[in-house]
């Protein structure tokens, strides 16, 4: 299995609505303390967060994302891991309200809050500026040069539009190239070893400080963990028994540790 294929599209989240008496809330938030490691430690889910709501303290809600619902169902609920959880809540079941799970839709986003990547990076210039370095050192070295032979001019100016994407920039990839499916042929048949994969990523990284990308720790640990991720698929996918992936979107990164097709 390919990071393409991550299960994504089938989590479910369920929400838990508690309306515990003020007497009890310390205790309440107490055993869920206790409870929370059995919920980490199942590999069916995927995170969890439990609210109080600051008009009506007694109010909370738990939130928890799982694979699906049949994997919390009949994954966690019939493991090992579900008896010490239940113990340590069941002295607050009689307060739940409500406890059903959902699906996501494609209503959401992020807000302006958080800088995207893109912003952070510099925007559209930063990226153009970035692939023009690259590709001047791709032409000059040795490694790389007979992988990009024959390229049109405008290649560059491509993949600044589809690093510009990934990123949290405009669609713009999207709308005149296509999606994640286009870029991955580009690479079939192109058997992409090692050795040049290591020497891109090396390339992209001195092409970063040249073209002025900031250098602090999180912006370029995102950066990079996109560039590993990005080279592997290539390598794979310009390999001889690799399998076109199903139509995809542009994949889009943020902060921190994210799947790439997450919702």
């Amino acid at each position: 299995m390919t990071a393409t294929t991550a299960q994504t599209a089938s989590v479910s989240v369920e929400y838990i609505r508690y309306r515990v008496p003020a007497d009890r809330t310390a205790d309440f938030l107490a055993a869920y303390t206790r409870a929370a490691p059995h919920l980490a430690a199942s590999p069916h889910c995927v995170d969890y967060e439990l609210t109080r709501c600051e008009e009506a303290p007694g109010h909370h809600i738990l939130r928890i994302t799982w694979t699906s619902t049949a994997d919390h169902l009949e994954g966690f609920r019939e493991s090992g891991l579900f008896p010490g959880f239940l113990a340590e809540i069941r002295p607050y079941i009689e307060h739940i309200e409500e406890m059903r799970h959902y699906a996501p839709t494609p209503v959401r986003g992020k807000g302006a809050a958080i800088p995207s990547l893109y912003d952070w990076a510099g925007g559209a210039d930063a990226f153009s500026r970035l692939t023009t370095a690259f590709y001047d050192k791709v032409r000059k070295d040795d490694l790389l040069a007979p992988v990009f032979a024959g390229l049109a001019p405008e290649h560059a100016e491509h993949v600044a539009l589809w690093l510009a994407e990934v990123f949290g920039g405009p669609p713009e990839y999207s709308r005149t190239r296509g999606g994640h499916t286009h870029m991955v042929a580009k690479h079939r048949g192109r058997g992409i070893t090692e050795p040049q994969r290591r020497r891109w990523v090396n390339l992209i990284q001195d092409a970063a400080d040249e073209a002025g990308l900031p250098t602090d720790a999180e912006f370029r640990s995102a950066f990079m963990a996109y560039v590993e991720w990005g080279t592997r698929l290539a390598v794979y996918f310009s390999g001889p028994d690799a399998r076109p992936p199903a139509e995809q979107p542009v994949p889009r990164w943020s902060w921190g540790a994210v799947l790439p097709y997450e919702g």
